[in-house]
């Protein structure tokens, strides 16, 4: 079940607390029992869930989710890559980080990693498209409706470009058995 009263949770607490459009939105986590998987660790899918527990405030924050609200558009993940590193046990507590990195032609990309005590546990790279009635919405159409019109993406990381040539040598549809 997806943790809605977690979300809300997360929403209230950061409510009224404006952020950067590039600044790192930071909360607190903790891995519930409903989040473990059959080897008592965090679930790699429940991770992404979690994931949303940081980013949902962070566009609330940077004033992303008031400019979709006005205009009627949507937001969808359009693509993620996750590297897991370390292990993530029952009832500990993680650091989150979630940051708006840029945007291209046609996504948006960010990127969020779980902290304890210094070490990083896993880190996930987001492709974000704004939708509305006829398709995607140029990501600069959001950011001008988000009261940042004519500001530039930053110079995506070498990592993300990397990301989105691979990603674009995927076959699609995918190869059928």
């Amino acid at each position: 079940m997806y943790p809605l009263i977690r979300l809300a949770k997360e929403m209230l607490k950061f409510r009224g607390k404006p952020l950067g459009l590039f600044d790192t939105h930071v909360s607190q986590h903790c891995c519930w029992p409903w989040d473990l998987d059959p080897w008592r660790e965090l679930n790699n899918g429940r991770t992404l869930t979690l994931f949303d527990l940081g980013r949902v405030p962070m566009c609330s924050r940077i004033g992303l989710n008031d400019a979709l609200m006005k205009q009627g558009w949507g937001m969808t993940v359009a693509g993620s890559t996750v590297r897991y590193r370390r292990r993530v046990k029952i009832m500990q507590a993680v650091e989150m980080r979630s940051r708006l990195l840029g945007w291209d032609h046609r996504f948006f990309y960010m990127e969020q990693s779980m902290w304890r005590d210094g070490d990083a546990l896993n880190h996930v790279l987001i492709r974000a498209a704004t939708t509305g009635g006829k398709g995607i919405v140029p990501p600069s159409e959001l950011v001008a409706a988000m009261g940042h019109a004519g500001v530039a993406s930053p110079e995506l990381p070498p990592f993300v470009h990397a990301w989105i040539a691979a990603d674009a040598e995927r076959p699609w549809p995918p190869m059928s058995a």
